[in-house]
């Protein structure tokens, strides 16, 4: 019977409340810090901006950051002007609070809607917040979002703010912050903003040339020539050229990265083509001039409209003809300062050219060839929204990469046909590393594929938001997943780069008795479930997809979905490693095996062994 739909099934809930119910709204996916976006990092990126803030201001040029890996415990202190004293508590626990409303206080803020550091509050098991102003300090401790004990009084410490938290147990179980990814975090912060020091578990970061720094550290053997570097009042870039396919860019507004670009990205873009024409005096395509490119920009905006609360992509248009001119002047005066680089673009632009055109019949035969077989695209069952119609669906498109007919047939069957989509692949796909980009044509799987995707001109047009590697969990699984990862990483670096690569995890162990099922995606949860049900215990273990049945399968790809996302560290890592892993040195990567291979009687046999010393 279904629940009574009346005055007493609506709620209000307070901020707070709603927060800690739907956090995903606030800070993105949850995760457990495995990956660089999981909410316990965009909870210190929140805290940080106010202190970023507070220097962009020229309030304070150093900001001290802890992090304590064995209980989770975060502390931020900067030496700006401290929150005013008498709104301490409030700044930090009342919704759309705070002085970034007022623009005569603070220019160019990423946190202008009064949301982020109250997030943090009530997501933390422990919140501490002291201001120190003039002599005199209030601080404030909380508990998920909950005020348990206040005090003020005199203070010989420098003015500013310190904020610490502990993420709360409750909402991020088994949770760990993996340190590279926070160093990762406080360098951009720092290429971002030439002139201040963090301090990071004591160890100075700073950055005397900005996005350049960036460039050199992301790019360093694959590099054509040493990048240029522009810097304006409120804008800033760099770019180079390297050997690879496709464009990459690293694109930030008022110190917020901005994974999906946006408008300042697409000026950047335009102006560079303007650019490059006018220096030329040729009328070269945009798809010449920028492929191969590795570009970084960052603007200030006074009134920045983002599409959601974690900021990835930008939405004003009026910025588009300043930014394109400024770009576009800038281009021109750097390549007449730098004649040889720009001998260097102009060659590049020429070969990329010639390539293109080259690639143009084998292109025509590609397409005449899948004319021949079907007007649709073979083995796609799509979905009825794409990331690119801009529809309030377009941010849940999803498509699943599977391999064989018998994995996507549960899925077809089971998935929500407005926002999933599907594409079957036909076995193993092709090692594409170190292969030319005419490969792409002359193989129909993955020319299918980049059709189905629609990225063959530009990864804007992509369909989809998240492109979902859904393969089998044992060997060939895994390695279909890799060959997977290394067409990606070879033709569309950027796709990977931009968070849109994803990969499905499904259980491994189907744990049931007569009361109840529990579906395991480790042998630990497995031993858990065991251990709850007690008696009448079955253990199924899943070998592939396709043993998963469509009403099984429809609760691992709906709201509780669990994605991986594929992460770069930093560009400089793919080629290396993908030559170690895909290349040709069979020698090495055997050698490789042999030091990591684990025996498992060896280590049974060692368990029992000191099970035996310990009795």
């Amino acid at each position: 019977m279904a629940k009574k739909y009346d005055e007493s099934a609506v709620q209000t809930l307070d901020a707070l409340t709603h927060i800690r119910l739907r956090p995903g709204m606030y800070i993105g996916r949850l995760g457990d810090g495995s990956h660089q976006d999981d909410g316990i990092y965009v909870m210190i990126k929140e805290v940080l901006d106010n202190s970023i803030d507070e220097f962009i201001m020229k309030n304070g040029n150093k900001i001290e950051v802890s992090l304590d890996e064995a209980t989770n415990k975060v502390t931020v202190r900067d030496y700006g002007r401290g929150i005013p004293l008498g709104k301490v508590v409030e700044c930090v626990s009342q919704i759309n609070t705070g002085a970034k409303y007022n623009d005569d206080v603070f220019q160019f803020s990423v946190g202008l809607n009064g949301v982020g550091t109250k997030a943090v509050n009530a997501l933390s098991g422990q919140f501490v917040v002291r201001s120190h102003r003039e002599g005199k300090y209030v601080e404030a401790d909380f508990s998920q979002g909950i005020l348990k004990n206040k005090k003020e009084g005199n203070t010989k410490e420098a003015d500013g703010t310190y904020v610490e938290f502990i993420p709360d147990p409750e909402i991020f179980k088994k949770c760990h912050f993996q340190n590279q990814y926070v160093l990762k975090r406080m360098w951009h912060y720092a290429y971002l903003n030439t002139g201040l020091t963090i301090y990071y578990n004591g160890e100075a970061i700073n950055s005397k040339n900005g996005l350049l720094d960036l460039l050199n550290e992301e790019v360093t053997d694959d590099k054509l020539y040493d990048p240029l570097h522009y810097r304006g009042k409120q804008l800033e870039f760099a770019f180079l050229h390297t050997q690879s396919y496709g464009e990459s860019y690293f694109s930030f507004v008022n110190g917020q990265y901005t994974s999906d670009g946006g408008t300042h990205l697409s000026a950047f873009r335009e102006g560079l083509l303007k650019g490059v024409n006018e220096f030329a005096k040729k009328n070269f395509q945009g798809v010449d001039v920028r492929e191969g490119i590795v570009g970084a920009v960052s603007i200030r905006v006074k009134d920045p409209i983002f599409e959601s609360q974690t900021k990835n992509k930008l939405g004003n248009t009026d910025l588009r003809g300043p930014v394109v001119q400024e770009v576009k002047d800038a281009i021109v005066d750097l390549l007449y300062k730098n004649p040889t680089v720009a001998t260097q673009i102009i060659e590049r632009i020429v070969f990329n050219e010639k390539l293109r055109k080259e690639l143009a019949a084998v292109k025509k035969e590609a397409k005449d060839k899948q004319k021949k077989i079907s007007f649709k695209i073979p083995k796609l069952r799509d979905c009825k929204y794409h990331l690119s119609d801009g529809s309030a669906h377009a941010q849940k498109t999803m498509i699943f990469l599977t391999e064989g007919d018998s994995a996507s047939a549960s899925i077809v069957a089971s998935r929500d046909p407005l926002t999933q989509a599907v594409f079957s692949l036909r076995g193993k796909p092709l090692n594409v590393y170190g292969m030319k980009i005419d490969q792409l044509y002359k193989n129909e799987e993955m020319y299918n594929l980049m059709s189905a995707l629609n990225i063959e001109d530009d990864l804007e047009n992509l369909r989809y938001q998240k492109v979902i590697l859904a393969t089998d969990a044992d060997v060939d699984g895994m390695h279909i997943r890799n060959l997977l990862i290394t067409f990606f990483l070879t033709y569309f670096e950027g796709l990977v780069l931009n968070g849109h690569l994803h990969i499905l995890e499904t259980p491994l162990f189907k744990v049931r008795n007569k009361e109840k099922t529990l579906y395991c995606y480790s042998e630990e949860e497995r031993d858990e479930a065991i251990a709850t049900l007690k008696k009448g215990v079955e253990v199924t273990r899943f070998k592939g997809l396709g043993e998963i049945s469509p009403n099984e399968f429809k609760q691992f790809i709906g709201k509780d979905i669990r994605l991986l996302p594929v992460a770069i560290n930093t560009l400089a890592d793919i080629k290396p490693m993908l030559e170690f892993y895909m290349g040709k040195n069979t020698p090495d990567r055997k050698q490789f095996i042999m030091h990591n291979l684990i025996n498992e009687e060896e280590t049974v046999l060692k368990e029992l062994a000191s099970l035996q010393i310990e009795k």
